[in-house]
């Protein structure tokens, strides 16, 4: 199955070969079992502004960008279009209620994980839609030794954030590789329509409510359903992609 994904992707790409030297991770609900807390935060915030928008919705617009995704909401319900100074104020109080919830843990298995991939010589790049400077700094504390400094795209380092592949293209320039030498994990189908669009290899772990035919859909090369089960199966990936 890993081998014919790997094929399968290079001939769609037109890519002579494929060898990784950097893994490129999504954030929350990869790296931290967080979504749960960020899909109360955004359904209860919202609702302070007379926005319907369930916890499930926020599965949908993970990834995005906090300030993208409360435009889109308002667009969608109300029918116009408010500012991003209007938009960065409402996402200011989901950080708000966020910041009130339980600290996420790490997510099992992803320590693991990221000792397999630092072993093997690649590099580690975090590619998140988040602009939380709490998170961030979580980040960097609990991933030290795996995460360099300056191997983080957030919310912060871009001007447009996923579905668009510009934060996977910037992830890619900050460890200097090319599509054909990097792996994306997602979990959610705007940061895989992301890092298709940016041409990556990418596997998504379904970590969430959210049926496995919606990250299909977006063109992931390979599914998982935890972390663990990837982990398990990441040294045949790297193995596999010396013989394309």
């Amino acid at each position: 199955m890993i081998e014919t994904a790997i094929r399968q992707y290079t001939e769609h790409f037109g890519f002579k070969e494929f060898q990784p030297q950097a893994v490129l991770f999504d954030m929350d609900g990869v790296l931290y079992d967080s979504m749960p807390s960020h899909a109360y935060s955004w359904h209860t915030s919202m609702s302070h502004f007379r926005i319907e928008m369930s916890e499930e919705e926020a599965y949908m617009y993970e990834g995005m960008r906090g300030v993208e995704t409360i435009k889109h909401v308002v667009r969608d319900r109300n029918g116009v279009d408010i500012s991003d100074e209007v938009s960065a104020r409402m996402y200011a109080e989901k950080s708000r209620i966020f910041a009130t919830r339980p600290e996420a843990p790490i997510m099992p298995g992803i320590l693991q994980l990221q000792h397999i991939i630092k072993d093997a010589g690649l590099k580690i790049v975090v590619v998140t839609g988040s602009g939380q400077h709490s998170l961030l700094t979580k980040l960097h504390h609990d991933f030290a030794g795996l995460l360099e400094e300056d191997m983080v795209v957030s919310a912060l380092d871009v001007n447009i954030g996923k579905p668009h592949p510009m934060p996977y293209l910037v992830g890619m320039r900050k460890a200097g590789v090319e599509p054909w030498q990097a792996i994306v994990v997602e979990n959610a189908p705007l940061g895989i329509r992301s890092a298709v669009a940016a041409h990556i290899f990418t596997v998504a772990v379904n970590t969430g409510p959210l049926p496995d035919n919606l990250l299909l859909q977006e063109g992931t090369n390979l599914i998982f359903h935890s972390v663990a089960d990837l982990c398990n199966s990441m040294k045949e990936i790297l193995s596999c992609s010396a013989q394309t």
